[in-house]
């Protein structure tokens, strides 16, 4: 195939007529992993058959690309971060046939996912594989995070990215590579062409030119573009060995588009003979990879043909028995499939809470945020921060980063591209590497393209890798309304993300809690999404004294705003304060009202809750977010379920109207809660 790069990229080492500087026993190596891999392939669809396996997705075709790849690799000094399809990389870093059984059968055992994965989600400790998820393309930004960290760690340290052709079709993808070109970030991005997405032909995929995914990324600056016959090990080798010298010096990028074939269906659940032509099958067989390398070297004298027999034999018998082996291993039990959702080590139990004063200056909330994140930075030299516009002399939309980079450099403290997939998936990889990635969204209405990173991957991380790997990270986010910002700065997305098990979410009313609860997240090995009212940020009312450096607040704690006998509201955020002033409205009519500002959404502190409506009687929960579906519903669910015997009434709920949020005053304030609609909905309630 063609290649293609800039002029001043330097040329393809070795010579594949002379094995490219390969020793027999090194060629024997790659053929014994390339066919033990194919070996694998049809055990499983064999098991399959059996009913004793349930899904595979195989690599045949591919090994000759992986191979070499994997053996490219710096163990357990490079990171990889492959797809579905690589068995064969995994087997050439040196995972055994055992391990891939005990993973393909989701046995207890399993080293990459303890059974909860299906198969083919590769992943090593050992060998710094972040276990795998099913998404395509969401690994393609964490690469180029962990390739972040290790640069700011100070590590020569190379990471391996791959797909399918078809997954460049992904957002991400180009978004992935746009971050690695504009650092030079050493990131190796194999796509395995197959010319197949499932059914869907690259022609239908690719808009680059002749469907080419290497022309297509030809404006990318530092980008080593390489384009092979990803069939031809020899071919393959030189390539890996080129692209992996030009990340590890520092050159930036590269991003090799391989030529493969697809020998079987895409997956097990698939029959490609429903889509494809009968010639593409048999075209492509003429180029499977183990056949073409073995005949070269039978005819170069490497190997004879008997001897290729004995050799496929001991392959074929080594990977019964290790399937055999496999098949007789415990399943996992029951009861663990309720095991590390979040950390189990005990730190958020252990760390020292409430300990310190609370007798500062009166600070304001975006105040409070800013010194949160200085103490902690400069007792934490693991913690960046990132994000739009967060640098001096901006210091984000709402200056909470004011100074930071000032204070603690442009390294720690730095700019995003105007992407959040990109912040967010960034951010993942430099936690999987080891740092404390606290990133700025700024406003909620715009975190939706992070989505799928936060969903999919960031709260999954602990979960999917049986507690193998974890993702500490903090997303500050601004949201709220009541500052006329119409549909797209206004919006409360509490309710969204209630909905993920691995997130934990704090949503604090004042600047001490703010303070004390950011300082806490910063300091927990779980995700946090960490809420900030962009109302309350300048607020007279949400400004208190400030704690000191040594205070902590936990989550799951909520806080007695004021007590009272006769109902009980349960609140948080901006509607905290607007419950109060209705609440002190009503103590003047003789009314005694308990109110609970909850805090943190993720963990909730049900037992203050509980205890109160015990002593009330009567509960009502107040939230800005709309009605339908919003966390009080949750809330309510609840109390109706712990409280039931206890109550004088329907638990009420007030919340902001289903509709978006308008811009005008007099349309979002008609949308939303405000004191006065508070005050008539527990007067109504406490007069049931």
């Amino acid at each position: 195939m063609e290649k293609t790069a800039r002029e001043e990229t330097p040329l393809i080492t070795g010579k594949t007529d002379s094995f490219g500087g390969l020793t027999k026993k090194e060629l024997m190596n790659a053929l014994r992993l390339m066919f033990t891999s194919r070996q694998i392939d049809h055990k499983v669809m064999n098991l399959l058959k059996q009913g004793k396996s349930f899904f595979h997705i195989a690599g045949a075709g591919h090994e000759a690309a992986q191979v070499a790849f994997g053996l490219a690799m710096d163990k357990r000094v490079d990171w990889g971060f492959p797809y579905y399809r690589d068995m064969a990389f995994m087997l050439s870093l040196g995972v055994k046939p055992e391990e891939i059984f005990l993973h393909m059968l989701g046995k207890a055992d399993d080293p990459m996912t303890g059974g909860r994965q299906m198969p083919c989600h590769w992943g090593s400790k050992e060998f710094n594989i972040p276990t795998q998820s099913s998404p395509t393309g969401t690994q393609f930004l964490q690469a180029v995070g962990v390739a972040l960290a290790e640069r700011k760690k100070g590590n020569n340290a190379v990471v391996y990215v791959s797909s399918g052709e078809g997954t460049t079709s992904q957002g991400e993808f180009h978004e992935a590579v746009n971050w690695a070109s504009r650092e030079k970030l050493p990131v190796v991005f194999l796509v395995q062409n197959n010319k197949w997405a499932i059914s869907v032909p690259v022609t239908q995929q690719s808009g680059g030119r002749h469907s080419s995914i290497v022309e297509m990324m030809r404006g990318y600056e530092n980008l080593l573009r390489l384009d092979c016959d990803g069939t031809d090990f020899l071919n393959m080798n030189a390539i890996a060995q080129s692209a992996f010298k030009y990340a590890r010096q520092g050159k930036g990028p590269a991003l090799i588009e391989a030529h493969v074939v697809r020998l079987f269906s895409h997956s097990s659940s698939d029959d490609q003979k429903k889509y494809r032509p009968v010639e593409s099958i048999e075209a492509d067989l003429k180029k499977d990879p183990i056949e073409n390398f073995s005949r070269l070297l039978i005819k170069k004298g490497v190997l004879t043909e008997l001897s290729y027999e004995e050799f496929k034999k001991e392959i074929i018998s080594h990977v019964n028995e290790s399937a055999d082996w496999a098949l007789a291993q415990e399943d996992p039990k029951p009861e663990t499939a309720l095991h590390f959702v979040l950390d189990n080590s005990g730190r958020r139990e252990n760390l020292e809470y409430e300990k310190g004063r609370i007798d500062g200056k009166p600070v304001v909330l975006v105040d409070a945020i800013n010194h949160a994140l200085k103490e902690e930075m400069d007792r934490n030299n693991k913690i960046y921060l990132f994000g739009e516009d967060v640098q001096d002399n901006k210091g984000g939309v709402f200056t909470a980063t004011k100074g930071l980079s000032t204070q603690f450099g442009n390294d720690r403290v730095f700019n995003s591209p105007l992407a959040e997939a990109s912040i967010m998936g960034v951010g993942i990889g430099m936690a999987l590497a080891g740092l404390k990635p606290c990133v700025e969204i700024q406003f909620g209405d715009y975190i939706w393209p992070a989505f799928m990173q936060i969903r999919d991957e960031l709260t999954m991380y602990r979960y999917r890798s049986n507690n193998l790997f974890e993702a500490p990270f903090v997303i500050r986010v601004a949201v709220g309304g009541y500052i006329h910002g119409g549909l797209y700065h206004s919006q409360n997305i509490e309710g969204f993300f209630a909905h993920m098990p691995g997130l934990l979410i704090a949503y604090p009313s004042n600047a001490a809690d703010a303070k004390a609860l950011l300082k806490t997240a910063l300091r927990l090995n779980d995700p946090v999404l960490f809420l900030e009212h962009k109302g309350l940020y300048r607020q007279s009312y949400s400004t208190v004294p400030e704690p000191d450096a040594d205070y902590l607040l936990p989550f799951g704690k909520a806080r007695v705003v004021t007590e009272g006998k006769d109902l009980t509201v349960i609140s948080y955020g901006a509607m905290v304060h607007e419950s109060n002033f209705a609440i002190q409205k009503l103590a003047a009519e003789g009314f005694s009202v308990e109110l609970i500002d909850i805090r943190t959404i993720n963990p909730l502190d049900e037992s203050t809750i509980i205890a109160s409506i015990k002593k009330t009687g009567k509960a009502i929960i107040i939230h800005e977010d709309s009605l339908t579906s919003g966390f009080g519903a949750e809330i309510a669910a609840r109390i109706s379920e712990k409280a039931f015997e206890y109550l004088d009434g329907p638990v009420r709920r007030v919340g902001a109207a289903d509709t978006p949020i308008p811009y005008h005053p007099n349309l979002e304030n008609y949308i939303l809660p405000n004191r006065n609609k508070i005050y008539d909905s527990i007067k109504e309630l406490l007069e049931y």
